[in-house]
């Protein structure tokens, strides 16, 4: 077996990759959507299949890597029921099982509190706990349904009564720590350790914490599994066997077409003309693969799913009156992108109607 427990320092979350080097199967647990490469990596390294990227939640402080896997290497993603996340492929239920390798298997205890999806996942002698129980601490309940008195049951009675040399790997740690075990933290964890449950929910209701910098932006990429929506659209209706290829079309028409009567687009000859004579931010969120493969000059690559995130990094638009022209391949993402700017209060946003196709026909 090959097991590796993984470190995103921005986020400061785990990720963990789980192999079966003779079978050849392999299994995420919480990958990031900025450690892709690694995942790859590592995949291609042992010559692996990634059967399943498993999530313990839906996180509010980074984007997650689980679309992407899918796109890339055909991974099943899974999370929770209670998540609402209705892109992923599996819809998880406590108890379930996830069988890999020649005779490995994940179960799953439902652990909710930090969410009230929130799981954790048991393989052989290891709990990874997600942000559910963390070293000596526990995941905020404050957001995102979030309950105290659910999360200390959760903790108390389906953590705390696995055998004490349990191995626990944690969702996050911010202290330079990789991992406890039950014994260590039904005994000494502050937050748990000898408080009674009034006691545990009056720490967790005092915590007066600060908003997660990035909820408000990563939740809803994450309800789509870390990628576009008008992708994810269609990879849910494309899985759908037998399924009309109308409804398929209709499905990602009637997002685009929304998105069209809130936007503003301009043709080919417009969107030149406002770049000759304007200052203007380019913006191609079309995928890496596109990009490399031909471009506009002086534009900027962001993919579509991961815009909400990397648009804040971008120094020229501290102002957001500042004019953008966003364009993809044909028109689609670009109006989704567009109107997903808007709503982040840009007010200067201009789509290219028919993308690089039509501005390479113009050329």
């Amino acid at each position: 077996m090959l097991f590796k427990q993984l470190f995103d320092e921005v986020s400061c979350t785990y990720t963990y990759f789980i192999a079966d080097l003779s079978n050849k199967e392999a299994v995420l647990i919480d990958p990031v959507d900025s450690e892709l490469s690694i995942y790859l990596d590592l995949i291609a390294e042992h010559n692996l299949t990634l059967k399943y990227s498993l999530e313990t939640h839906v996180h509010a402080d980074h984007v997650t890597a689980s679309g992407q896997l899918r796109q890339k290497l055909g991974a099943k993603t899974a999370v929770s029921s209670l998540c609402g996340v209705g892109s992923a492929d599996i819809q998880i239920q406590d108890g379930d099982t996830f069988e890999f390798g020649d005779a490995e298997s994940i179960k799953v205890i439902s652990t909710p509190g930090h969410t009230p999806g929130s799981l954790s996942f048991l393989w052989r002698d290891r709990v990874f706990t997600g942000d559910s129980l963390l070293l000596g601490g526990c995941g905020r309940t404050d957001f995102q349904g979030g309950n105290a008195g659910d999360q200390y049951d959760g903790i108390t009675q389906r953590l705390f009564t696995l055998p004490d040399d349990t191995i626990v790997y944690p969702g996050h740690d911010y202290k330079g720590q990789w991992i406890g075990n039950i014994a260590q933290e039904s005994r000494h964890n502050p937050r748990l350790a000898g408080k009674t449950k009034e006691e545990f929910v009056e720490i967790m209701e005092n915590l007066n914490l600060p908003k997660p910098k990035l909820i408000d932006i990563v939740v809803p990429v994450n309800r789509y599994c870390g990628i576009d929506e008008e992708l994810a659209n269609q990879d849910a209706e494309q899985r759908i066997e037998g399924s009309d290829p109308k409804r398929q079309n209709a499905s990602v028409q009637d997002l685009v077409n929304e998105a069209k009567q809130k936007i503003t687009e301009i043709d080919v000859q417009k969107a030149k003309e406002i770049l000759r004579n304007s200052s203007v931010f380019l913006l191609d969120v079309r995928e890496e693969n596109e990009f490399e493969a031909g471009h506009i000059e002086n534009a900027v690559l962001i993919p579509r799913g991961q815009l909400e995130i990397k648009i804040a990094e971008q120094t020229e638009l501290t102002d957001k009156s500042s004019a953008i022209i966003v364009y993809c391949g044909s028109g689609m993402r670009a109006a989704l992108s567009a109107n997903t700017l808007l709503n982040m209060g840009y007010t200067n946003v201009l789509s290219i109607a028919g993308g690089y196709q039509a501005w390479k026909q113009k050329l």
